[in-house]
C-alpha cells in the first residue's frame, strides 16, 4: 500500500477531519457541515482506497479518471482557503500516517451503505477508537436511510409500490433540509497545497471522460415522463452519476423532483428502495433475492456472451446499447432493460455476468441499483418482471426508437451485409427461456 508524502503546514493544534467518500462537493453536505461547525479547524481528506482500485482489475476506468478530475477542481475551488489532503492506499495506513502528523479529534463521514463500505467503517471506527478519535457519520447519500422506512410490523418492505408509498410519507422537513457546509469553509485548516496522486501514482491511465454538468434543468424534467424511454435524445438528465459519487446533493435532486416531475422523484425512490434492500437482505447481492430462482439452469456459452458484450448479437438495439457502454461508459434506461433481458431470457445466461460487465463500466455504477436492476430482469428480485415476460427487442427498437436515431449512430452497418444475423431466433429463444424457467421454478 501506498501513502504517498505530503506536508502540512501550521496544523500545531487539534484539528476535525471530513473523510470525503461519496459526498464530492462543499455544498450541502452533512457530514462536512458537522465538521465545520465542531469548534476546530476542519482538515478535508479523501483516499483512493487500494483496495477498491486493486479489484478493478484494470488500469483503464472512467471512474477513477472522474474522481481524479472532480477532487482536482475541488482543490481549485478552495484557492487559499484550505486544501484537500489526496492519499492512496490501504485506508487504515492512510489515517495511521495521517494520524502520526496532524492532531485529529473526530472524524467526520457520511454513510456508505455497500457491504465493503459497512465493513471498512466497523473497522475504521475501532481503529479511530484505539486512537482516541471519534467516528461521527451522518445520512447524506439517500433522503431515508436503511431502516427509516419500514412496513406496520417493523420488517423492511419487498415490495416498491407500498414502499414508495410509506417512503413519501414519511418524508419530513428535516430529511431534505440542505446542510449550508460552503458557508463555513473558512474554518478549513490552513495547510500548503499537498501533493495529489497523478493518475500514474494510481495505476490507471487517463480515460475520456465525457459527463454532463450536475444541472437538472426544468425543462428537461417537465417533459421528463413524455421522453425518458427515446435514447435518441435528452430526454433524461444524467444525473445518476453525479449521486453516485455524491457531486450532487440528493436533497437537492429531490426538491426538483417535487417541484418538476413526479416520475422523476418516483426514480429516485427506486435508488433508495433498491438501497434499503440491499442492507435488509445481503444475500441478494449475490444470489437470487428469491432463492427458488437459484435453481434456474443457466447456459454457459462464452461465444454468446463475448456478442452480447461487444454488441455482436444481430439485434441492433442490443448492439447500440452495449456499443454505447463500451464507448462511454453510459446506457440508456431503457436500453438497459432489454439488453439485460436479452441477457438473461434469450441467451439463457446468468444474471451475475451481466451484472459484473455492468459494474465493470458504468459510471454511474452503484452496487444495490445494479443488482436490483439485474434482478428485474432476470426475474428473481424482490420487484421483478415476470420470467415470462421477454422483451422482443425488434419491436422494442420501433416503438422507442422508430427512426433509428439511436441505431445508427452506434451501429451504421445495421441496415448492410457486414452486420451479424442474429446469435439466436426470437421465438424459439423466447419459448426456452419460459420453458426453462417454469421447470426450474416448478414444485418438486
Amino acid at each position: 500500500m501506498v501513502v504517498p508524502p505530503f506536508s502540512l503546514n501550521s496544523l500545531d493544534e487539534p484539528v476535525s477531519m471530513h473523510w470525503f467518500r461519496r459526498d464530492l462537493r462543499w455544498h450541502d453536505n452533512r457530514a462536512l457541515h458537522a465538521a465545520l461547525t465542531s469548534g476546530r479547524k476542519v482538515l478535508p481528506v479523501f483516499v483512493f482506497d487500494a483496495n477498491i482500485l486493486e479489484a478493478l482489475g484494470t488500469d483503464e476506468d472512467r471512474r477513477v479518471c472522474f474522481l481524479h478530475d472532480t477532487l482536482s477542481r475541488m482543490k481549485r475551488d478552495l484557492g487559499a482557503q484550505g486544501d484537500v489532503v489526496v492519499m492512496h492506499g490501504d485506508p487504515q495506513a492512510c489515517f495511521g500516517e495521517l494520524l502520526k502528523r496532524v492532531q485529529v479529534q473526530a472524524v467526520f463521514a457520511n454513510e456508505d451503505y455497500e457491504p465493503y463500505a459497512t465493513q471498512r467503517d466497523s473497522n475504521l471506527a475501532a481503529f479511530f477508537r484505539s486512537h482516541g478519535v471519534a467516528f461521527h457519520t451522518f445520512k447524506d447519500h439517500v433522503v431515508k436511510a436503511p431502516g427509516e422506512v419500514l412496513k406496520p410490523d417493523g420488517t423492511p418492505y419487498t415490495v416498491f409500490t407500498p414502499f414508495s408509498k410509506r417512503w413519501r410519507a414519511e418524508v419530513g422537513p428535516d430529511d431534505v433540509a440542505p446542510a449550508a457546509s460552503e458557508t463555513a469553509l473558512g474554518n478549513l485548516a490552513k495547510v500548503g497545497q499537498t501533493r495529489m496522486p497523478t493518475l500514474d501514482d494510481l495505476g490507471f491511465k487517463r480515460m475520456d471522460v465525457s459527463v454532463p454538468e450536475p444541472a437538472m434543468l426544468k425543462a428537461t424534467l417537465e417533459a421528463y415522463a413524455e421522453r425518458r424511454d427515446i435514447p435518441s435524445v435528452r430526454g433524461t438528465t444524467r444525473i445518476s452519476v453525479h449521486l453516485r459519487f455524491g457531486t450532487v446533493s440528493i436533497r437537492e435532486a429531490y426538491r426538483a423532483g417535487l417541484a418538476h416531475s413526479d416520475k422523476w422523484l418516483t426514480e429516485l425512490i427506486w435508488r433508495e428502495f433498491y438501497q434499503h434492500v440491499m442492507v435488509a437482505f445481503p444475500h441478494s447481492m449475490t444470489h437470487a433475492f428469491r432463492p427458488a430462482y437459484d435453481r434456474v439452469p443457466w447456459r454457459h456459452d462464452d461465444a454468446h456472451l463475448d456478442a452480447w458484450r461487444h454488441g455482436q448479437t444481430g439485434y441492433p438495439l442490443v448492439d447500440a446499447g452495449m456499443r454505447e457502454l463500451r464507448a462511454t461508459g453510459f446506457m440508456h434506461n431503457r436500453v438497459r432493460m432489454v439488453v439485460a433481458s436479452f441477457l438473461c431470457k434469450h441467451l439463457l445466461l446468468d444474471w451475475r455476468l451481466g451484472e459484473r460487465h455492468f459494474a465493470a463500466e458504468l459510471l454511474d455504477f452503484e452496487r444495490a441499483s445494479n443488482v436490483g436492476g439485474w434482478q428485474w430482469a432476470a426475474g428473481s428480485g424482490c420487484d421483478a418482471a415476470p420470467y415470462f415476460r421477454v422483451f422482443n427487442p425488434e419491436s422494442q427498437w420501433k416503438k422507442f426508437d422508430p427512426q433509428s436515431a439511436y441505431v445508427r449512430t452506434w451501429v451504421p452497418e445495421f441496415d448492410s451485409l457486414t452486420y451479424p444475423r442474429p446469435i439466436v431466433d426470437h421465438s424459439f429463444a423466447r419459448q426456452r427461456a419460459i420453458d426453462t424457467y417454469k421447470n426450474a421454478l416448478s414444485p418438486g
